[in-house]
């Protein structure tokens, strides 16, 4: 699928899509895991040194991937879909969409002028191969793997 075809199809975001914000899900779901996998939105804000309306909308995205679950009332709280195992850090880069906020900035940025169609097909095809690239970085890590790696 092409950049621009993806950035057609994108839906509104809960929250940032960001490097920043790719950081923040991985270290709640880290967080969540180590806490037994269940956790409140304010515990987790607390430990990760967040504000709390931050962490929910990032945690409310998660949950709309099936990455993550919440439950209401007095044993409430969020806590993890599947095993630590199962979750990769492509998932979580997929579900924040990272790379069509960020390829849309910089393809946005190639407006105006005589040559810019041209540019942007090139910056496409581009953007294209950073994301497979990525994406096969980060499909061969999960959580887990970052849980043994920060004990």
């Amino acid at each position: 699928m092409s950049i621009q075809k993806a950035a057609d199809k994108k839906a509104p975001m809960a929250c940032p899509s960001t490097y920043k914000t790719f950081s923040l899900a991985v270290q709640a779901l880290v967080a969540l895991e180590r806490h037994s996998g269940k956790c409140s939105s304010g515990d987790l804000a607390s430990y990760l040194h967040l504000e709390s309306t931050l962490i929910r909308r990032i945690l409310k995205t998660l949950a709309q991937e099936n990455l993550i679950e919440s439950r209401e009332g007095r044993d409430g709280g969020y806590r993890l879909k599947k095993d630590a195992k199962q979750i990769t850090l492509a998932e979580v880069y997929t579900a924040l969409q990272v790379h069509s906020s960020l390829s849309d900035s910089m393809l946005d940025a190639t407006a105006g002028h005589c040559f810019a169609d041209q540019i942007r097909e090139s910056f496409s095809d581009i953007l294209s191969e950073i994301e497979e690239n990525t994406l096969s970085v980060l499909r061969s890590r999960t959580i887990a793997d970052i849980v043994e790696r920060s004990v």
